[in-house]
């Protein structure tokens, strides 16, 4: 009689013979002494296994179908296990503002875990200074912070940030305008722009203030853009250390095209009869000049010029020279002033006059030029020519500067020479006239150059109302303090 164990060896079981039916089955050779089937082995469970992930991956590639997103990119991947841990993370990052268009940019977003990867990222993004409301649109413009570890790769930007000197309440703003900071090697290019920037003068505690102003420069490669721009700006005669001081308060300057911009720029100029060595003075009162569509602004501005206000090319290019901001300032703006003059009599060759000697006229606000006036005529009852010879009468502060100077000499009996005596010098030097025993003659004054105000862009391209904002703001600070 044949034992129970012979028999389950020698009568397959329905189970067995539907396993050797398989093609994924294992068979001996037909020349093996051993039975023609095998028993389910380890290696029967992984091709089971495999087969259960092949329909798992069936079933989520569909579903992704049927939502619009295109699965293809995501073959290489492992994905979760079932469709519903799948629906997770599609619901997650849509809750966060993102759409199916947003995945099909980046599916590979798909392959994070919620809570491996996409809470902890996202929550210490909120923790150093990203506004919750505001993570869709940081994950939208860099979604490969979704698959980085907080602990190897974003910790160590964000420490480095703060070693350069950047605020705490800055990181968040700096990795919202430059997100891809986060994906940076700290030995590689950032380290790099900072040790050239110290190099050439920049002071380190500087470095944090630029960074949190334009946060690209730490992207930028040295010898292919930092440094030619700069050797390029030394050899137009740029001094050193206003040049560095230019890039700490106009960081944003680095971001010009060298070849595209800045050297077509500069040819502008000089074809609109700006002379060579006023180029230095022009650049470092109006970096931005570097980096506008000159040509045409150049064009329109000078056949203003010369149809409204009947200054020639030469006369114009002057007027670029002391302001360059002019550039950019709006036609209506520089005509309310100019017809202001013209109201007050004087005529438009003097005014023409006027413009060319002090280009600062053009910014300046009619209500305040209105009070200067009506000072000089009915308190000082002088000549109207006086101010075509000194118009930078217009940019001193009446309250500040041209009262009380007026009214000291009024309390001595004495008459002022000329606005100029009278206006330009410091309160020290205008002492010491006081004090003479006879009045000297004039002496000439600083320059009158303007700087226009240090703003912080959100964009490279200044637009033209900022301009006339800065400028404006400029002549009101040139009339309350001492040149």
């Amino acid at each position: 009689m044949t034992s129970p164990s012979l028999r389950i060896l020698t009568k397959p079981t329905k189970l067995l013979s539907k396993l050797l039916s398989s093609p994924f089955s294992t068979q001996r050779q037909p020349n093996s002494n051993l039975p023609e089937y095998d028993l389910p082995t380890v290696t029967w469970g992984v091709v089971q296994g495999r087969r259960e992930r092949l329909v798992s991956r069936v079933i989520i590639s569909d579903y992704l179908k049927g939502i619009g997103i295109v699965p293809d990119e995501l073959e290489p991947l492992e994905l979760p296990s079932t469709v519903d841990i799948m629906r997770e993370r599609v619901e997650f990052l849509q809750k966060l503002g993102l759409t199916v268009d947003d995945i099909n940019e980046y599916p590979l977003m798909l392959g994070c875990s919620v809570r491996k990867n996409l809470i902890p990222v996202l929550g210490y993004l909120e923790k150093i200074g990203i506004q919750r409301s505001r993570l869709g649109e940081f994950v939208r413009n860099y979604p490969q912070v979704l698959s980085t570890s907080v602990v190897v790769e974003l910790a160590p930007v964000v420490k480095f940030l703060r070693g350069l000197d950047v605020e705490k309440q800055d990181i968040g703003y700096v990795l919202m305008k430059y997100p891809e900071l986060l994906g940076f090697k700290l030995e590689g290019t950032m380290s790099t722009s900072v040790a050239y920037l110290v190099s050439i003068g920049v002071r380190p505690r500087d470095i944090g203030p630029m960074v949190t102003q334009y946060p690209y420069l730490l992207g930028m490669r040295v010898g292919t853009t930092i440094k030619p721009l700069v050797d390029y700006l030394l050899s137009l005669g740029l001094p050193k250390m206003i040049l560095t001081r230019m890039l700490e308060k106009r960081a944003y300057v680095l971001g010009y095209d060298l070849e595209e911009t800045v050297k077509p720029n500069v040819e502008c100029l000089l074809s609109f009869g700006v002379r060579a060595e006023s180029l230095p003075s022009v650049i470092a009162q109006y970096p931005q000049i570097l980096g506008l569509p000159l040509k045409a602004k150049l064009s329109s501005q000078q056949y203003f010029f010369s149809f409204k206000i009947k200054i020639d090319p030469d006369g114009f290019a002057e007027v670029v020279e002391k302001m360059p901001q002019i550039v950019s300032l709006h036609q209506h703006v520089i005509m309310k002033p100019v017809e202001f003059l013209l109201g007050r009599g004087i005529p438009a060759e003097d005014v023409s006059r006027m413009v060319v000697r002090c280009p600062q006229l053009v910014a300046s606000r009619v209500e305040l030029m209105k009070n200067s006036y009506y000072f000089f005529k009915s308190e000082m009852g002088r000549p109207v020519k006086d101010l075509v010879e000194f118009p930078e009468y217009f940019t001193y502060s009446l309250e500040s500067r041209i009262k009380p100077r007026y009214q000291k000499l009024q309390s001595r009996g004495i008459r002022p020479p000329s606005l100029n005596w009278l206006l330009n010098c410091s309160d020290q030097r205008f002492e010491q006239r006081l004090q003479a025993e006879r009045l000297e003659p004039d002496q000439p004054g600083p320059s009158f150059c303007m700087g226009g105000k240090l703003e912080l862009p959100g964009n490279e391209m200044v637009s033209d109302a900022q301009v006339e904002s800065d400028v404006e703001d400029e002549v009101l600070y040139r009339r309350t303090v001492a040149l």
